[in-house]
């Protein structure tokens, strides 16, 4: 999620391009929503959702109609196969359906390597998150946060309930600093949606005419 947010953020701001954070946060994690189907016998985990040709069938329209507006979004998508899990797990079907042929070099998960470039990579992202101001995105009423309720129960959640758990201890920080800023953004605009919806409904009423009056 951090190189994610790193490579989109970078592409947007070089093609100075406005982004959605929360979109681009979603987007870097949405290729582990397979995780939920592994019962289905024809799903499989780092399968068709990881594939470099299943994301640009999934944009080509997003290209035509918004066209470089489009680029940040789909690099947050591809970045996650072609980039992390190709690292660390090591096993993608990067051109489902061309092949079903996993690529990767298989660092691992556990590996000190790859904690080691997680965390740096998180503290980068962190950093740039807070140096670009886009933090604030998260403690502000957004309609468009709701998204986040995608990673947020698909993935992040259930990873960390999982036992035994699917992460490395010293990986779990930054999974529960993501989970903490997504359920603080989403509650926020849960709250501020019922708020706006409370004074619809009550200036509604107020506007109706009352019986008895002329």
């Amino acid at each position: 999620m951090a190189l994610g947010y790193l490579s989109s953020k970078t592409s947007s701001n070089l093609l100075k391009t406005n982004s959605n954070i929360a979109l681009l946060l979603t987007l870097s994690i949405i290729p582990d929503v397979d995780l939920l189907f592994r019962w289905i016998p024809f799903i499989q985990h780092r399968g068709a959702t990881h594939s470099v040709i299943s994301a640009l069938i999934v944009f080509t329209p997003f290209f035509i109609i918004y066209r470089k507006q489009a680029v940040p979004y789909f690099i947050a998508l591809v970045q996650h196969g072609l980039i992390g899990d190709f690292i660390a797990g090591g096993r993608v079907q990067l051109l489902w359906p061309v092949t079903h042929t996993y690529f990767g070099i298989s660092l691992g998960m556990t590996s000190l390597t790859n904690q080691t470039l997680e965390w740096t990579l998180f503290l980068a992202a962190t950093i740039l998150m807070v140096k670009m101001k886009d933090y604030k995105t998260f403690f502000k009423p957004q309609a468009s946060n709701l998204v986040l309720i995608i990673p947020a129960l698909t993935v992040l959640l259930p990873t960390l309930l999982s036992t035994p758990l699917e992460v490395p201890p010293v990986l779990v920080a930054p999974h529960v600093f993501y989970l903490i800023m997504f359920a603080t953004a989403i509650l926020i605009e849960t709250y501020a949606s019922l708020v706006s919806l409370s004074r619809i409904t009550k200036r509604r009423i107020n506007l109706q005419p009352r019986r008895g009056t002329r």
